[in-house]
């Protein structure tokens, strides 16, 4: 009876304890007493819950965005899309066809350009020049022997003043042609005068004693003095009926993305001959060139600033003396014969734009054409949006100097 008090109490015990644990499963080993066994486990299975098992639920993972660190002070990039004109169409009626700047007043457009000669000799009396940081277009060109002069070509912008204002040469039989202008000079010799009176533009030349020009009073040489306050101009010119938008047989190219396979270049100098040495610097910060001529800063006299351009295309023309037209004469003899520069057909050049140097071709197929640029493939070639200053160069003379990197 002990024995079996005992037993009892033993399983009783076994079973409170296999209970208590019920994160493992129960025995399947069966004790020596089947009877007695199998009476106590039925008893507490039917009084019991079914035993947990070892299966660990992993529950699934939620994601969380992780959010976007943005640095502080970081500049914002703006990417500008580039801006080309080869058509008439892509200049629409706000942009300048001489610079590919778009204008504040597009009404300032409907006006005819004006070609005015500005002298460059001797330099103690005519520099600095005034106005000619204000032209859209500038060529340079030699007079008599390596002289050089200006013909400057103001359209989009209005200078106060422009001068010192010289006499015409041949090359001002085409330039007020190719760009559909009026000129504005001091005189001509006999020969010259007699060709423009005759041309195609004479109704359109501005003369010395119509409104607009005046003499400065200044301690030299009187040839020296003449100037003119340019917005004068174009009130004579409506009093002519020829102050219109101008009428282009041909079109500049522009874009604002320079083109591929150009060689950087930081300068050129220029040589014509013993007369003047120039300096075409290009300035990153500005993006434009900036001009020396004998070792000095060549300034504008209206504003003190450098001579600058988005452009500087040297263009290398036949020049021949026409020793019909006399430009200066001591007694029965000639001391100086006009030169006739050749700009029609086509023939070698050199751009320079954005730090960067490419060889093209300069052409002109119509006495109504003003000068376009072409690549090797035939292709207009785009000038940087801003002015342009043309260097006239005969063929003969050394060859420019570039300074690479």
């Amino acid at each position: 009876m002990n024995k079996l008090i005992y037993v009892l109490c033993f399983l009783f015990f076994a079973a409170v304890v296999g209970c208590g644990k019920s994160d493992r499963a129960p025995s399947t080993q069966q004790p020596e007493n089947k009877i007695i066994i199998t009476e106590t486990v039925e008893t507490v299975t039917q009084q019991s819950q079914p035993a947990a098992t070892n299966t660990v639920v992993i529950p699934a993972p939620t994601f969380t965005p992780v959010p976007t660190l943005t640095p502080k002070n970081q500049p914002t990039i703006t990417t500008v899309a580039a801006i080309t004109l080869k058509t008439k169409d892509d200049f629409g009626d706000g942009r300048n066809l001489l610079t590919g700047e778009l204008m504040k007043d597009p009404d300032s457009l409907k006006r005819r350009p004006i070609a005015v000669k500005i002298s460059n000799s001797p330099a103690k009396y005519t520099r600095p020049q005034a106005g000619l940081n204000s032209a859209d277009i500038v060529y340079e060109h030699i007079t008599e022997g390596s002289i050089t002069r200006f013909t400057a070509i103001i359209y989009g912008e209005i200078p106060e003043k422009m001068g010192p204002i010289r006499s015409a040469r041949l090359i001002d039989l085409q330039i007020p042609v190719m760009y559909d202008a009026a000129l504005a000079y001091s005189g001509s010799s006999i020969g010259v005068s007699r060709k423009l009176f005759s041309s195609d533009f004479s109704t359109r030349i501005l003369r010395t004693l119509e409104q607009g020009y005046y003499r400065t009073g200044e301690n030299k040489p009187y040839e020296h003095t003449l100037y003119a306050h340019p917005e004068d101009f174009w009130s004579v010119l409506e009093q002519k009926g020829e102050n219109r938008a101008p009428e282009f047989n041909a079109f500049m190219t522009f874009s604002s993305e320079a083109p591929i396979n150009g060689l950087l270049t930081k300068a050129v100098n220029i040589q014509y001959l013993k007369f003047t040495s120039i300096d075409w610097r290009f300035d990153p910060d500005d993006e434009t060139y900036l001009r020396w001529v004998d070792g000095e800063k060549h300034l504008d006299a209206n504003s003190g600033q450098q001579i600058n351009a988005a452009n500087i295309v040297l263009i290398f023309a036949p020049h021949q003396l026409d020793t019909t037209i006399c430009e200066f004469q001591s007694g029965d003899q000639c001391l100086a014969y006009s030169m006739q520069i050749d700009l029609m057909g086509e023939g070698t050049a050199v751009v320079l734009r954005d730090g960067q140097r490419y060889d093209v071709t300069w052409r002109r197929n119509h006495r109504e054409d003003m000068l376009i640029l072409v690549d090797e493939l035939g292709l207009p070639f785009p000038l940087q949006i801003g002015n342009t200053w043309f260097q006239i160069m005969p063929q003969d003379y050394p060859a420019p100097i570039f300074e690479d990197g």
